[in-house]
């Protein structure tokens, strides 16, 4: 059922431990020279060894602990100019905004598109503008501009269509933009073909003449550089007034912090500091409807990066995958406190209604999954579609299918008419994104498109297997070479009695955490398993000691039936090593440290 499982030459196993419960090796993070930087850390920032090990970790120099630990908007945040196309995209807003013409914006049914489609709503009406706000349906319309909306625009009188998240390759709707007398600008970080389509400017830093390295971007980013670029060119042309004042775009970072997180781009560098600065600003409690979903959250304690990854984000999304597309805009551009709490109310039951669907269709994928990976373990990919479906959770069935096997993934939801509508995840290494655009260029797929790590596809039912045999020898190499890098890398050791609070502070100077800064994973060597059960729908929870005779609490996320839930509750009462990260559980006013375990090893 699985790749045969490689043992990595290198450095000897952290803690001896060549091939864990999840058949994975653990090395120390730190080679010869990060250790020596280690080493640099602690004794010229003065901190403390672990924190210096998790730092070294991430590529910081000891020179650059200061600015790492603080980061600032101010000295991170580029000339908006250095991205291709910028400053004519910054003209024709302008203009727009000093003519007050009608405006359309057109984002995207996810959470980067909601947020980067409310971070320019609210700017414009700022300055005095009422934008009109489409967010495709996602069944119905797909993802993108298409022309039916496009003419529906020109009817209403609309000049400029400003597309974010979206509209790289949107090349007919584009045409028929133009062709109606529409100027559009387009705001995306999504890949780019050759052929890019007709408009006054292309915003996005990952086509191929764009030489500014901001491609890690999401869009809520790159609208909040171009809301630099738009404040700037309005002051040169003197639009600001004691009476209509410049916005304080740092008011928005909550906005940006939420998209960043939620399309999972790398947290380093400028990506990093809109989330430390965001987080702050989502702290102040001054966003009302952010607000509201928080409530409705039932967030405790201050916001952290993974609240806006796995409390908020699905929130959001859950109105573009089962309800209403644009109410998670409607949310992050409402004023109005009562309004707010509705809006958030109702994005609540859609995730609950999205989490029932998503458990059914699991049980379905997983199961396809498992018989076709018996017929070929050596399978590089999976592949699972089928009828009846909702089309708006197969991207969380692929993720899932991707964390649970190992491989690149896509669930594929197939229509009465033989049309499947899929999404795909992708592990660190395989460019899912490149090959799927290779796929469309061989005319395997309808329709596809998007990045290294997350790709959508429409293609009809007779393909699946053509498109089944072009993946598996399109990334078979890739995935190979991933696979024989699949290593747990450990930051450090620690004792249960070591787990606490304090150390869980001390680590979190480091984060946010999420894609490109990995959360700090600390082993706990021979710890004795005091007792291990299943809890929640798919989890396993356990408790564990150390020889210091201190206690610490396990959580194993989705690990109940699997190999790590089936270690760890076949060595109740014996002692292994453990790996996982710590969080501070908040509940009822107090505070206790959980260990999220990651992976065990027999000691």
């Amino acid at each position: 059922m699985s790749l045969p499982a490689f043992t990595p030459s290198g450095p000897p196993a952290f803690l001896g431990v060549e091939h864990s419960a999840t058949g994975r090796c653990w090395r120390d993070r730190l080679d010869e020279r990060g250790q020596a930087r280690a080493l640099a850390i602690a004794q010229q920032a003065g901190v403390p060894e672990l924190l210096a090990r998790v730092l070294a970790g991430r590529g910081v120099e000891a020179a650059g602990v200061a600015e790492y630990l603080d980061p600032t908007i101010k000295r991170l945040l580029p000339d908006p100019n250095g991205i291709t196309s910028m400053s004519a995209a910054a003209a024709r807003i302008a203009d727009a905004i000093v003519k007050s013409e009608r405006i359309a914006i057109f984002g995207d049914y996810d959470v980067d598109g909601a947020t980067a489609s409310a971070l320019l709503a609210r700017y414009l009406r700022h300055c005095g503008l009422d934008p009109l706000i489409h967010i495709p349906d996602r069944i119905f319309e797909g993802y993108g501009p298409n022309v039916d909306a496009v003419r529906n625009f020109a009817a209403q009188g609309i000049t400029l269509l400003v597309t974010v998240d979206c509209g790289t390759t949107s090349i007919e709707p584009l045409n028929e933009a133009h062709r109606l007398g529409l100027d559009t600008v387009v705001i995306d970080h999504h890949q780019a073909d050759e052929q890019l389509p007709p408009a006054v400017a292309v915003v996005n830093p990952n086509r191929a003449d764009d030489l500014s390295g901001l491609g890690n971007l999401a869009a809520a980013g790159l609208v909040f550089i171009t809301l630099v670029a738009i404040s700037r060119e309005l002051r040169a042309r003197n639009f600001w007034t004691p009476a209509r004042t410049e916005p304080d775009l740092l008011s928005y970072l909550h906005l940006v912090a939420l998209g960043t997180v939620a399309d999972v781009v790398p947290l380093s560098g400028l990506n990093r500091a809109l989330v430390v600065k965001g987080l702050v600003a989502l702290r102040r409690r001054e966003s009302i409807g952010a607000t509201a979903l928080m409530d409705v959250s039932r967030l405790s304690g201050p916001p952290e990066a993974w609240h806006l990854g796995f409390l908020l984000g699905p929130r959001i999304n859950a109105g573009g995958r089962i309800g209403r597309a644009d109410l998670g805009v409607r949310l992050l551009i409402e004023d109005d406190p009562a309004e707010a709490a509705r809006i958030a109310f109702e994005l609540d039951r859609l995730n609950k209604e999205r989490q029932a669907i998503e458990i059914a269709a699991l049980a379905q994928a997983e199961t396809e999954a498992t018989m076709a990976l018996g017929e070929n373990g050596n399978a590089a990919t999976i592949v699972t579609a089928q009828p009846g479906w909702h089309p708006g959770v197969v991207g969380l069935l692929a993720a899932r299918l991707k964390e649970r096997f190992g491989r690149p993934a896509f669930a594929i939801a197939l229509d009465p008419s033989g049309v499947g509508t899929g999404s795909g995840r992708s592990i660190p290494g395989v460019d899912l994104g490149n090959a799927i655009r290779r796929a469309v260029r061989e005319g395997l797929l309808q329709k596809g498109g998007g990045h290294a790590m997350a790709a959508g596809v429409t293609l009809a039912k007779d393909r699946l297997a053509a498109f089944r045999a072009f993946l598996e020898e399109a990334l078979k190499q890739s995935v190979a070479a991933a696979r024989r890098e699949d290593v747990l890398k450990i930051d450090g050791a620690v004792s249960a009695g070591g787990a606490n609070v304090e150390l869980c502070n001390l680590l979190a100077k480091a984060g946010p955490f999420g894609a490109g800064n990995p959360e700090p994973v600390l082993a706990l060597p021979a710890h004795t398993v005091v007792f291990a059960d299943p809890v929640g729908e798919s989890h396993v929870r356990a408790r564990l000691r150390g020889d210091d005779g201190k206690f610490v609490n396990v959580i194993a996320f989705r690990a109940a039936g699997q190999p790590l839930g089936r270690a760890l509750m076949e060595r109740r009462g014996s002692t292994l090593h453990a790996a996982g990260s710590l969080a501070v559980d908040r509940w009822q006013g107090g505070e206790r440290v959980q260990l999220r375990l990651i992976d065990v090893a027999v000691n």
